[in-house]
């Protein structure tokens, strides 16, 4: 019997911790087959932070087109359903000019809702909000993410204790719908408008700590108190997405004489270590339809040994 050709995906994925090394090697997949890098990291939107997010430099840019790095202020919130939007419309323009749709970044909730939709979660109560900003304000983040974990358990696991903003907004869906968060993301029946291969950089956790370590001191080399002195400067509110960049809030302490530089230094390589730990272990059980790529930070190809079973996902005809 004769078998039907396998329809070609219609963009690629390319997913992992911060330092992993994923824009580099979108980018040498991208020039090989023709493609244009779309951003689906949260924090490279925000053209404030191009240096505390390493976000593609001039000559990255020179190699192959990128799309959705450094497109908003910061003072701009950005939404998932909004992201999701702006990258469905550089995927249909990308698609439409000849060209492969690599999209790339840490951000786990942007690649959940390409690939399986954002739920219909009623709007909260402006009421319901404003009373938990209080309790927040006033019992603190763990507290809060203690409550959760008894109304959300599978919410609370993936976020971390002091993420108040998420926290904030999965404790007001529970209370206004009666129905947790986690159950309405996992309800979500929204069909992708796109097919993905995706793939998931995973290193050695010990090479990848290392490599957040090295990267934040080529950031301070590279700018990054300026560049945050900046943003500060700018008196935005503290619960702006950008705002909450790692490096900000640690590198501000340093800037008020409340920390010394060392100390600053050392807390955001944690602060940033925290983060890697959260990002893998969220795309190890949110993405599970994702290739792992067991990558070894320490060989600087390491990327190309992966290439002919990517590449030949592309080379199947319609």
């Amino acid at each position: 019997m004769t078998r039907s050709p396998q329809r070609r995906p219609d963009a690629l994925i390319v997913a992992g911790p911060t330092a992993s090394g994923k824009s580099a090697f979108a980018l040498a997949i991208a020039e090989r087959l023709g493609g244009t890098l779309i951003n689906a990291d949260s924090m490279q939107l925000y053209r404030d932070l191009a240096v505390l997010t390493a976000r593609p430099d001039a000559a990255a840019l020179a190699r192959a087109p990128h799309r959705l790095f450094g497109s908003l202020d910061a003072a701009d919130a950005c939404s998932v359903g909004r992201w999701l939007t702006l990258a469905e419309t550089e995927i249909a323009g990308t698609i439409a000019s000849g060209r492969l749709p690599v999209l790339v970044g840490g951000t786990g909730l942007y690649f959940r809702a390409l690939t399986v939709g954002l739920a219909a979660i009623p709007p909260v109560p402006a009421a319901i909000r404003d009373d938990l900003a209080d309790r927040m304000r006033r019992d603190g983040a763990p507290a809060m993410h203690a409550r959760l974990a008894e109304v959300d358990p599978a919410t609370a696991a993936r976020l971390a204790p002091r993420d108040g903003q998420r926290i904030l907004r999965a404790l007001a869906v529970e209370k206004a719908t009666g129905r947790p968060l986690s159950a309405w993301l996992a309800a979500s029946g929204a069909a992708p408008r796109y097919r993905y291969a995706a793939y998931l950089l995973d290193p050695p956790r010990a090479e990848l700590y290392a490599a957040c370590d090295a990267r934040l001191a080529a950031m301070m080399a590279a700018g990054a108190i300026e560049e945050a002195r900046a943003l500060l400067a700018r008196k935005l509110d503290p619960a702006l997405p950008a705002m909450k960049a790692i490096g900000v809030a640690e590198i501000g302490r340093y800037l008020a004489g409340s920390e010394s530089l060392a100390a600053t230094v050392a807390a955001t390589q944690q602060a940033t270590r925290r983060y890697a730990k959260r990002q893998i272990t969220w795309f190890r059980h949110q993405m599970p339809e994702a290739t792992r790529l067991p990558i070894d930070l320490q060989i600087k190809k390491y990327s190309e040994r992966f290439f002919p079973e990517i590449f030949s996902k592309f080379s199947v005809s319609d």
